[in-house]
């Protein structure tokens, strides 16, 4: 089972641009496309559909959220992040969500999609931005929990920033990690400091199947990656807040050492969505400084039948409704063993896409007809997700805050939850078919 690609958005891209067809042997078809009128119309419509009405939500907690992005080692071997934090108060610029158009390009190679509509949909979504700080101020005087979180299938760092965003405005700091295993739909480094200093970036692409037979071979290569990245990011971070000495890459004002002492190096957790709820699960196994785990919508194909019996640290799934299947729930439940602190939930009328930033950057027509949305509010969703989440890591991380309000969540006790999973009986209505 593999997960719903992502923004597929790009197919209704394809289709407006046939309406003024052109030559793909043309040099610069955008540019074609955007001297005949199309373009402008083809945005202003995507505009009102998507931007104007349907934004990413601001965090709901009592602190201000800032953001930065930080490249330890500019190789490939090195670690990516996108940093939410809580920030100091006051008016800085909101942080560009998708800061490169290699990433849209990506995701066109991603879906299967002529590298046109990467290009289109980067000129459309371009200047779209999170509310977040950028680069603003880290709140110092106390001591944050921190959250490694790893990204999905085809995805990249910056496009969970609801998830990171809310729970930052709670008090965490969460590192986003971009993995370099060849599952993102792009992500970069440097060939060398000469490239580093000049910002000329090598970019890493997406690497698709070669047959459906290798899947589980390529899959689980990936997450050991994957979780060996999630432990390098966390001890890069412990470094600095240890006050090491340890350079961005990447040119930021954003002084590293506001984090000296900043991080509570007791209350660690890591998270995830699809691809990298199975990679928050093998981190689990393979670094108990990851005191527990959240699993969103996992995707448990590429985990080993060994890891059932290796993670003791408590683990949480909340599930889409739409997403899982008997089989994929079985493989959760193997982890249900004596002793071991598991819970699981699933949303109501949610999707997949229900938790990456792009169910609220559509309208609710194309993220219906596209399986970006679900029937429930995108923000209903979320918000359900994030508040069992904080419930969760405060029990298991011994936090002192009133997230234990929603206590009730974690186990299913709302009118748009269930508790455990619907799984199981769509699997049998699907038999008595």
């Amino acid at each position: 089972m593999t997960p719903y690609k992502l923004p597929v958005i790009f197919c209704l891209c394809g289709c407006l641009v046939q309406v003024h067809p052109f030559v793909w042997s043309d040099l610069d078809p955008v540019k074609h496309i955007k001297s005949t009128g199309w373009y402008h119309k083809i945005r202003n419509l995507m505009s009102s559909v998507f931007c104007d009405k349907h934004q990413i939500p601001k965090g709901k907690g009592s602190y201000s959220v800032g953001c930065t992005d930080l490249m330890f080692d500019f190789t490939a071997q090195g670690s990516l992040l996108r940093l939410y934090y809580p920030s100091k108060d006051g008016e800085y610029h909101s942080t560009v969500w998708i800061p490169n158009k290699e990433y849209f390009l990506g995701l066109s190679n991603f879906l299967g999609l002529h590298r046109l509509m990467g290009k289109f949909i980067a000129y459309c979504f371009g200047s779209v931005t999170t509310p977040a700080n950028w680069n603003a101020p880290l709140r110092i005087g106390e001591k944050y929990p921190l959250i490694i979180f790893s990204h999905g299938l085809g995805a990249f760092r910056t496009i969970y920033s609801a998830i990171g965003i809310e729970l930052a405005s709670h008090g965490f700091i969460v590192a986003a990690v971009e993995h370099r295993d060849e599952s993102a739909s792009a992500t970069f480094y440097y060939e060398n400091e000469f490239a580093a200093e000049r910002d000329n970036k090598s970019w890493l692409p997406y690497k698709h199947l070669q047959t459906q037979s290798t899947e589980y071979i390529q899959r689980h290569r990936q997450v050991l990656q994957r979780a060996e990245e999630c432990s390098k990011a966390l001890n890069l971070i412990l470094d600095i807040n240890g006050g090491k000495t340890v350079k961005n890459v990447l040119d930021s004002t954003f002084d590293l050492r506001q984090l000296k002492d900043a991080i509570d190096n007791k209350k660690i957790a890591v998270m995830g969505h699809s691809f990298g709820g199975a990679t928050a699960i093998q981190s689990l196994s393979e670094d108990k400084r990851f005191q527990c785990g959240i699993a969103l919508d996992a995707w448990m194909v590429p985990l080993s039948d060994e890891l059932y019996s290796r993670v003791p640290q408590p683990l949480f799934f909340i599930n889409s409704e739409r997403f899982q299947t008997a089989e994929n729930v079985m493989k959760m439940r193997q982890f249900y063993l004596g002793g071991k602190e598991r819970k699981m939930i699933t949303i109501k009328g949610s999707v997949h896409q229900n938790f990456p930033d792009f169910t609220f950057v559509t309208g609710n027509i194309l993220g219906y007809i596209f399986s970006l949305k679900g029937h429930i509010d995108s923000d209903v969703a979320i918000d359900l997700s994030n508040k069992a989440s904080l419930a969760f890591l405060q029990k298991h991380l011994g936090l002192q805050r009133n997230f234990n309000q929603w206590d009730h969540l974690i186990e299913g006790e709302d009118i748009n939850l269930i508790r455990d999973s619907n799984a199981d009986s769509v699997y049998i209505s699907e038999c008595l078919e």
